[in-house]
C-alpha cells in the first residue's frame, strides 16, 4: 500500500458501516426497549466526534436515524398514556364499590330497624264507652230515630200558601210557640193593594145601591126593582171580593198551627220562598220553611224492623223496649204506642228516595219521658225489642 495516498477514503467507509450497524440495531430495539435505549446512546457517542471530523457521514447518519428514533418513542409514550387510563379507571371503581357497599349496610339497617318497629306489640286502646248489648235474653235489635210525639206523622211541616220573599222573621230555632204565633211574614204590597181596591169598590157598590134604594124610597115608579136588585147584588159581589183579599192577605203572615217547638227554620229574609217551601241550593231540593214539634216533655222513638225479623215480633200486650244513646251508655226503657201498619223500602234514615236498597222496613213507634236525656228530634239510637 503506497503511504503517499489519502486516508479520507477509508474513514469514509467506516461511517457507511456505522451507519449499517445503527440501521440494524433499531430493528432488534424494537423487540427490547431497554436494549434499544442502550444502543441510541452508543450511537449517538459514536458519531458525534465523527461528525466533527466529517460532516457529509454525520449528516447522512443523522437522516437515517430522525424516522427510526421517532419510532421509538412512539410506543413508550402509547404505554404511559394506557398507564395513566388504568390509574384513572381504578380510583373510580374503587368509588363507585364504596357506594354500593354503604347502600347495601343503610338497607340491612332500615330492614332490622322496620322489623323491630312492626314487631313490636302494642296495646289495644281502651273503647271510649262500652258497646252496645243485649239487655235482654232474646231480643230483637233495630235502628231508631227520635221524633216529637205526634198524634200521627213525625214531625210538623210548614210550608207557605204564597209566593213572595221574606220580610221578617219572628222567631228562632229552639223556641217553643203556641198556636197562632207569628213566625215569619212574606212581602205583599201588591196584594194590599188589592184589598184597598176591593174595599173602593165595596163602597162604591153601597154608595149607588144606597142612592137607588133612597129614590125606590121616594116614588116606587122612578127606578124599577130590577135595578134596584142588580145594586144590592153588586154590593154583596163587593163584599165578597174584599173578604177573599183579606183572606189571602192573612197568608202572607204565617202562624204557628199547634203549640209546640221550632225545630228548624230553612230561610232567611230575603229568600224567595212558594208553595213548595224554600230551595236548598246544597241538596238541590225544596224543604220546609219551618220544621215543629210538639211539646217535648215526651218525645217518640221510630224503630225499623227488618221484614225477615217482622215473624219475630212480640205482641203489643207483651212487647217492651229498651234504647241506647249511641256514643254513650245511657240507656232508656221504652213505652210501646203503635205499629205503622205498613212495610217500606228503608229510605227514611239516610233520607235519598233514588236509593237502591232492597230491604224494607215495619216502623213500629215507642215514647219516653225526656227529662235530662240528651237528645233531639232526628237522632239516630239502638234499640233491642224483647219480650215481657
Amino acid at each position: 500500500m503506497n503511504p503517499d495516498e489519502p486516508k479520507p477514503e477509508v474513514g469514509a467507509a467506516e461511517p457507511k458501516s456505522e451507519a449499517k450497524a445503527t440501521e440494524l440495531k433499531p430493528e432488534a430495539e424494537a423487540e427490547r426497549k431497554p436494549e434499544a435505549k442502550e444502543a441510541e446512546t452508543k450511537t449517538e457517542t459514536k458519531t458525534e466526534p465523527k461528525t466533527e471530523v466529517k460532516p457529509e457521514p454525520k449528516t447522512e447518519a443523522k437522516a437515517g436515524s430522525k424516522p427510526k428514533a421517532e419510532a421509538e418513542h412512539k410506543p413508550e409514550v402509547k404505554t404511559d398514556e394506557t398507564k395513566t387510563e388504568t390509574k384513572a379507571a381504578a380510583p373510580k371503581t374503587t368509588i363507585g364499590n364504596k357506594i354500593i357497599f354503604a347502600i347495601a349496610i343503610i338497607g340491612i339497617l332500615a330492614g332490622l330497624v322496620a322489623a323491630y318497629i312492626f314487631g313490636m306489640e302494642r296495646k289495644a286502646q281502651p273503647p271510649v264507652f262500652k258497646p252496645v248489648s243485649n239487655p235482654f235474653e232474646s231480643a230483637i235489635y233495630a235502628n231508631g230515630m227520635i221524633e216529637s210525639e205526634q198524634p200521627n206523622g213525625a214531625n210538623i211541616n210548614i210550608f207557605p200558601e204564597v209566593s213572595g220573599p221574606i220580610t221578617q222573621v219572628l222567631v228562632h230555632e229552639g223556641q217553643q210557640v203556641s198556636a197562632g204565633t207569628p213566625l215569619f211574614t212574606i212581602e205583599d204590597s201588591v196584594q194590599r193593594a188589592n184589598t184597598e181596591l176591593a174595599e173602593a169598590n165595596l163602597k162604591a157598590a153601597r154608595d149607588q145601591y144606597d142612592k137607588r134604594r133612597a129614590s125606590y124610597d121616594i116614588d116606587p115608579k122612578s127606578i124599577s126593582k130590577d135595578v134596584l136588585d142588580t145594586a144590592e147584588d153588586a154590593v154583596i159581589q163587593a163584599a165578597a171580593t174584599l173578604k177573599a183579599a183579606n183572606a189571602l192577605l192573612q197568608y202572607y203572615s204565617v202562624k204557628a198551627p199547634v203549640d209546640g217547638v221550632v225545630l228548624s227554620i230553612n230561610a232567611a229574609v230575603g229568600s224567595y220562598v212558594s208553595s213548595q217551601g224554600a230551595y236548598d241550593t246544597y241538596t238541590e231540593l225544596f224543604d220546609p220553611l219551618v220544621v215543629m214539634s210538639g211539646p217535648q216533655d215526651y218525645m217518640d222513638v221510630r224503630c225499623y224492623i227488618d221484614e225477615i225479623l217482622v215473624s219475630r215480633l212480640p205482641s203489643k200486650w207483651h212487647i217492651q223496649a229498651q234504647m241506647q244513646i249511641m256514643g254513650t251508655d245511657i240507656k232508656v226503657p221504652l213505652e210501646f204506642v203503635r205499629v205503622q201498619p205498613y212495610v217500606s223500602p228503608k229510605i227514611e234514615l239516610s233520607n235519598q228516595k233514588q236509593e237502591q236498597v232492597d230491604l224494607r222496613v215495619l216502623p213500629v213507634i215507642f215514647r219516653f219521658e225526656k227529662k235530662d236525656a240528651p237528645v233531639y228530634p232526628g237522632q239516630m239510637v239502638d234499640v233491642f225489642i224483647g219480650q215481657k
